[in-house]
């Protein structure tokens, strides 16, 4: 008889990785349009008004998929990745 063994799938860093993609995927398509998404995300992370994501490609309801601390989390790691080691 064959031993299985028990695969440990790391679901946060799937998550995080969708998350990130995501976000790449409406910048692109906010800078696309003209607009600076970087901006546009500042605002809204710090107000929670979503009305500063524009609609354009249905970027609004695309970030509205997750929580703002999601959003910050996923970008504060990726931007610390280089000089911390994460867990």
């Amino acid at each position: 008889m064959e031993e299985s063994k028990t695969t440990v799938v790391d679901t946060q860093s799937i998550i995080d990785k969708s998350t990130k993609d995501d976000l790449i995927s409406i910048f692109n398509d906010l800078e696309e349009r003209g607009y600076e998404p970087v901006k546009q995300m500042v605002a809204y992370l710090i107000s929670g008004d979503p009305g500063y994501i524009s609609s354009y490609k249905e970027c609004r309801s695309r970030v509205l998929k997750y929580n703002r601390e999601d959003i910050l989390e996923v970008m504060l790691i990726n931007f610390t990745k280089e000089w911390y080691i994460w867990d």
